[in-house]
């Protein structure tokens, strides 16, 4: 006798599937996640295997990337673009960077608005990742610290705070 299950069945069935989806099978880290590219070039691959063709290298030291899957050695990546691939987990570290979007984004010495501006950080810099509260996360940049908005760059998941 075949079973037949009714919407409300497969419903639930994906969503509470989509609970071990939340960590991935090989790290049991958060997914997704985010890192940094710890080369200075990173071969991009189709699959995950050294066998896999190369479509593309990652050429920025400190990129961040987010990692969307996991298979043994292997994560697979994306950039801020979606363009992404398979990537050896050793060309990864867990150091967090962001790649900032908007152009002449304010550094300010606190995370307020009316606080003064410690630098401007044009589009496509890099900058270390600190501590995030609220609207505003601490990044170091080119010699320059201070709070930044976080509306002004990629690589922090919506919602996340950091310490």
């Amino acid at each position: 006798m075949k079973s037949v299950l009714s919407m409300a069945a497969v419903c639930v069935v994906l969503s509470s599937s989509s609970a071990f989806a939340e960590r991935g099978p090989v790290t049991n880290l958060p997914m997704p996640r985010f890192v940094s590219l710890k080369a200075s070039e990173g071969n991009v691959r189709r699959g995950p295997s050294l066998t896999h063709r190369i479509d593309w290298v990652f050429k920025r030291r400190n990129m961040p990337l987010q990692i969307v899957a996991e298979h043994g050695h292997w994560r697979r990546v994306e950039d801020r673009d979606g363009a992404g691939g398979w990537v050896h987990y050793t060309l990864l570290s867990g150091v967090r960077t962001v790649l900032v979007e908007q152009d002449m984004a304010a550094i300010h010495h606190t995370a307020e608005e009316s606080s003064p501006v410690q630098a401007y950080l044009e589009a496509g810099v890099i900058a270390r990742l600190g501590k995030c509260t609220g609207n505003w996360c601490r990044v170091t940049a080119e010699g320059s610290k201070g709070w930044i908005k976080r509306s002004a760059f990629w690589g922090l998941m919506a919602g996340e705070t950091r310490d």
